[in-house]
């Protein structure tokens, strides 16, 4: 049963008419970068939770969670209308095996995200533990519009952090945009544009691939890393090449 703690809302950010950000404090659990909590509040007598990743890194103490406004939904449009000073719920304990420690050692790790699924990796990445294991880091951030890219600004100081290390890539599906690839995740991989954009190979031999997000766009990447890459999915007991989290 989950131990269910106050948090105070600090701040609220709308980065578009549907994704926003929200800041609490909360006596939480130590977590590890790259796991996920779950926010709550009582509506109509009903404890309504769902689960989010954590942005900030573990030894922040402003807790951070990047969401996108559902208005058919049940609690993102409440959190969506929060104030600063305003009470939620959040679970005392993280969850989640999104982490650095469940990967292989391997020369390049490949970080692809769509929309608020970015999160996970930029705790990792703002936490900065364990990496001197991956000589290339890439991260990927896959959106509709260019306008989707709210993180872009960190992501660019975290690339200055990681000089030489970490290379972002920016993809935009419904739209051009100077300095983005255009598409999906998948058919970037399969033209084989995502790797000349980066200037890294993506080969089983020395590549781990991390997927985060849309369900659709991580099964279709699994099957095509697996047809035409020779990759697997990656198990304690069967070490592979893919480790990947469903983002609803």
């Amino acid at each position: 049963m989950a131990e269910w703690v106050n948090a105070t809302v600090k701040q609220v950010n709308y980065w578009t008419d549907a994704l926003f950000s929200i800041t609490v404090n909360a006596p939480i659990a130590h977590f590890t970068a790259g796991q996920f909590a779950k926010l709550a509040l009582e509506i109509d007598g009903e404890r309504v939770q769902r689960a989010y990743s954590y942005v900030n890194a573990p030894n922040d103490e402003n807790l951070e969670f990047y969401l996108v406004m559902v208005p058919q939904g049940k609690l993102s449009p409440r959190l969506y209308a929060l104030k600063n000073g305003d009470q939620i719920m959040i679970t005392r304990d993280a969850a989640g095996f999104f982490v650095l420690e469940e990967l292989p050692e391997c020369d390049t790790l490949w970080m692809l995200a769509t929309g608020t699924a970015i999160g996970p990796y930029l705790s990792i990445l703002q936490q900065g533990e364990d990496l001197d294991r991956f000589r290339n880091i890439v991260l990927v951030h896959a959106v509709r519009y260019a306008a989707d890219l709210s993180y872009l600004p960190l992501m660019r100081q975290l690339q200055q952090r990681y000089a030489g290390q970490l290379r972002i890539q920016t993809v935009v599906s419904r739209e051009e945009s100077t300095g983005s690839l255009t598409g999906r995740i998948p058919g970037l991989i399969e033209s084989g544009a995502l790797e000349e954009a980066t200037g890294l190979p993506m080969r089983a031999e020395h590549s781990h691939i991390m997927l985060c997000g849309n369900p659709q766009m991580v099964r279709d990447t699994q099957q095509l890393l697996k047809e035409s890459r020779g990759m697997r999915k990656h198990l304690r007991r069967k070490p592979g090449h893919i480790t990947s989290e469903h983002y609803w």
